[in-house]
């Protein structure tokens, strides 16, 4: 019994400690679970005054936020025993860090990091390349310089050269093989035994034209009258074929000759030109001489009977081609006329009317054909 002078303790009871749930949080809320246990009473006669009371409207319970703290929190007049930190398994312990990556903090772009392959092209033999190997538009422009340069620069070269030694040493070549013809090739392939010539007698007249007569070939001496040799001086006298035709009524003979000479182009061009400008292959005087043969129809072809006559001068081969017609009765002529005079339309002289100019200028251009056949292609169509 306590003494009647002391003082009288309060009416309630002291209130007892608060509980460890009541401090820390981590106990799910029994709002709304029944009713309290143990301790229930006490906690609902803490709460602060003029604090709303509870109501059972959550139905769930709430997660609290761990610290993050290894160690445990104490208070000065709590005992809580402090959390065990987790031990691995070995090695040194670690400290657990939040990843940055993960913090919501950490700027985020929300739209998606797409990269692309690098496309593939490909090369001039069509195999495949990546598109960023390409080399620089500089290194390209110059790649291209550089080809067009050295392109330019052989083409130049290879032109000059084709423009002055191999060209004129195969000029050269064939013109030497066109003066060796005369005893290279067979007399048959020079002065075929038979001559067809299609359109070239009077009108477009068809000819057929026979030897009768081929002369041994020799020198220049005697075979033509003076001025006509002198004429053809400067280009010299190598050797000198000859051979005589009829037609085919045997009414007309003519001499076709193939003079080889020792000059070169240049002078065979000069001489060519001279005649031309100088109209001697019209003269007169400058008729070529026939080749008589004994015992043929030309038997009696001599220089009076020369009615009609032509000359060319090459220039591709050192040769000159001439050809002279007349009768085969050996009747004369006074009155001679070029080939390419006789064969005019409305020629009115003796030769031009019998076709004796027709008959030297055909003659003559199937022998140069005939010649040029065993040079190579002809630079010179002859009509």
């Amino acid at each position: 019994m306590a003494p009647s002078g002391a003082a009288a303790p309060p009416s309630s009871a002291a209130a007892p400690p608060p509980s460890p749930s009541a401090r820390f949080p981590d106990a799910a809320p029994t709002v709304g679970r029944g009713a309290p246990r143990g301790g229930g009473a006490a906690q609902a006669s803490s709460r602060r005054p003029g604090a709303p009371a509870q109501t059972p409207t959550e139905t769930t319970a709430r997660l609290r936020p761990i610290p993050a703290a290894p160690e445990a929190e104490t208070a000065a007049g709590t005992d809580v025993p402090a959390p065990r930190a987790a031990v691995p398994p070995s090695g040194p312990a670690t400290p657990r860090t939040p990843d940055p990556a993960l913090s919501w903090s950490t700027p985020h772009d929300p739209r998606p990091l797409v990269s692309f392959g690098e496309p593939e092209g490909y090369d001039g033999l069509a195999r495949p390349r990546p598109l960023g190997g390409r080399p620089r538009p500089q290194a390209v422009a110059a790649a291209v310089c550089l080809v067009l340069g050295v392109g330019l620069l052989t083409g130049a070269v290879t032109g000059s050269w084709l423009a002055t030694d191999p060209g004129e040493g195969g000029a050269r070549s064939a013109y030497t093989e066109a003066g060796d013809l005369w005893h290279s090739v067979p007399v048959d392939q020079l002065f075929p035994p038979t001559l067809l010539g299609k359109g070239a007698g009077p009108g477009g007249a068809d000819r057929t034209w026979t030897r009768v007569a081929v002369a041994p070939d020799g020198d220049c001496a005697g075979a033509f009258d003076r001025l006509l040799a002198k004429a053809l001086d400067p280009v010299g006298c190598s050797r000198l074929l000859r051979a005589t035709y009829t037609d085919a009524t045997q009414s007309y003979v003519t001499t076709v000759g193939l003079l080889f000479t020792k000059a070169d182009a240049a002078a065979m061009t000069a001489l060519a030109d001279r005649f031309e400008k100088q109209g001697l292959g019209r003269r007169e005087d400058l008729m070529p001489l026939p080749y008589a043969a004994k015992d043929t129809v030309a038997a009696g072809f001599g220089a009076p009977q020369r009615a009609s006559w032509t000359v060319s001068v090459l220039t591709d081969a050192p040769v000159v081609v001439y050809a002279v017609s007349g009768w085969a009765d050996g009747r004369t002529v006074d009155e001679p006329e070029p080939a390419e005079e006789a064969i005019e339309s409305g020629a009115a002289s003796a030769p031009a009317q019998a076709g004796l100019g027709h008959e030297a200028k055909g003659l003559a251009d199937r022998v140069e054909r005939a010649l040029r056949k065993n040079i190579g292609t002809p630079t010179e169509h002859p009509s």
